[in-house]
C-alpha cells in the first residue's frame, strides 16, 4: 500500500472525481475526511465502502469557500484521524453564462469555490502539513483553466488561478518539504459533464478536441493523485500534470 497510515483531506468528495480519489486513497491504506456541502447520503457511502477496506474515514459538511469550513476539515482529520498528510483541493462547481450576461453572484460564487477555497484550505492545513517533512497538497484544475472555454469566463479564470495558486504555495512551502503540485482534468464521466456526454452534438465537440478520442473513467485519473500524494513523488512539485487524454495539449 503506498499510502498506508496517511491522512488525506479530500474535498468535494461525496461523488465524482473527489469519490473516486477519496476511494482510491483508501484502497492505498489512508484514512480519509470525506468533505461534502449538500450530498450527505453519498459521501456517507463514500465513509462506509472506506471503512470496509480497513480504514478510518469520516464525513464531514462544510463550505469550503469560507475560512470556518475549512478549519472545521482540518479538525476533523486531526482530532478523528489522528493527523493529516494530504490535502487534496477537488471541490466545485459551474454556474455559466456568456462574459457579457454574467452576473456577479456567479463569478463570486465560482471563484470561491474553485479558487479562494484552495488558498482558505492551504492555510488551515499549513501547521499540520508542515509539521513534518513529507506534506502533500494536489489542487484540482481543468483544460478551461489551460486553454479557456466559451460561456464560463469565471471557470475558466479561476482554474487559472489555480496553477499560479500551486506554484506560488509550492515555493512558499518547500522549506518545510511540503510539495503542492496541481492536476488538469479533461471530461471525466461525472454528473457535472453528463449534458457533455449525452448530447449528440455536444458530444462529437468534445470527442474531436481529445487526442485519444474517449472520455475519462476514474480508473484513468485516480493513480496520478495516489502518485502524487507517495513517497513516489516527494521530488515533484510546482507542477501542472495534465490527464486530459490529450485535450488541453498546448
Amino acid at each position: 500500500m503506498r499510502l498506508l497510515g496517511r491522512k488525506a483531506i479530500v474535498t468535494g468528495a461525496s461523488r465524482g472525481v473527489g469519490a473516486s480519489v477519496a476511494l482510491a486513497y483508501g484502497r492505498e491504506g489512508a484514512d480519509v475526511v470525506v468533505n461534502y456541502s449538500s450530498s450527505e447520503g453519498p459521501a456517507l457511502e463514500v465513509v462506509k465502502q472506506i471503512q470496509a477496506m480497513g480504514r478510518k474515514a469520516v464525513a464531514v459538511k462544510a463550505d469550503v469557500a469560507e475560512a470556518a469550513g475549512c478549519q472545521a476539515l482540518v479538525d476533523a482529520a486531526v482530532g478523528e484521524l489522528g493527523g493529516l498528510d494530504i490535502v487534496v483541493n477537488n471541490a466545485g462547481f459551474t454556474r455559466p453564462a456568456m462574459l457579457h450576461k454574467m452576473d456577479e453572484a456567479q463569478w463570486d460564487a465560482v471563484l470561491g469555490i474553485h479558487l479562494k477555497a484552495v488558498w482558505l484550505m492551504t492555510k488551515a492545513a499549513h501547521p499540520h502539513l508542515t509539521a513534518h517533512a513529507n506534506g502533500r497538497i494536489i489542487n484540482v484544475t481543468s483544460v478551461a483553466g489551460v486553454v479557456g472555454t466559451v460561456g464560463q469566463v469565471n471557470y475558466s479564470a479561476a482554474k487559472g488561478g489555480v496553477i499560479s495558486l500551486t506554484k506560488s504555495i509550492a515555493r512558499e512551502m518547500a522549506r518545510y518539504q511540503t510539495c503542492c503540485n496541481v492536476i488538469s482534468l479533461g471530461i471525466v464521466a461525472t454528473d457535472m459533464t453528463e449534458k457533455i456526454r449525452s448530447d449528440e452534438k455536444l458530444k462529437e465537440i468534445y470527442m474531436n478536441r481529445i487526442l485519444l478520442k474517449r472520455f475519462a473513467d476514474a480508473q484513468d485519473i485516480t493513480p496520478s493523485f495516489v502518485f502524487l500524494a507517495s513517497d513516489e513523488a516527494r521530488y515533484i512539485t510546482g507542477q501542472l500534470i495534465c490527464v486530459d487524454g490529450g485535450y488541453g495539449m498546448i
